[in-house]
């Protein structure tokens, strides 16, 4: 099921349809630890995502806006932010972290 999430880079946004969902990470602490980072993950149309008409690739520090909540595009570690959701590279996984209310 999709919703209406505004996807902004810089002073650029753009209304868009994107599926939720979410990813567990397991990152080295540093120390032997394993700790667990779940991001919530927005699946949206490659074609879908035109900002100054040009259509870009997701990349850490754009912002995703739900419901009155801000997501960041982030993964932890040398973790990709986003990768290809399926093999043609039609749709994006688009990983965030919740940084901040409307």
């Amino acid at each position: 099921m999709s919703r209406t999430v505004v996807y902004s880079r810089g002073t650029d946004s753009i209304s868009v349809q994107a599926a939720v969902g979410k990813t567990a990470f397991e990152v080295d602490d540093g120390y032997g630890l394993m700790t667990t980072f779940e991001s919530r993950d927005y699946l949206i149309a490659s074609a879908d995502l035109l900002l100054a008409d040009e259509i870009i690739e997701p990349r850490r520090g754009d912002t995703i806006s739900e419901g009155g909540k801000v997501y960041e595009v982030m993964a932890p570690g040398k973790e990709d932010a986003c990768r290809p959701s399926d093999q043609y590279g039609v749709t994006w996984r688009i990983h965030t972290k919740q940084v901040g209310n409307q």
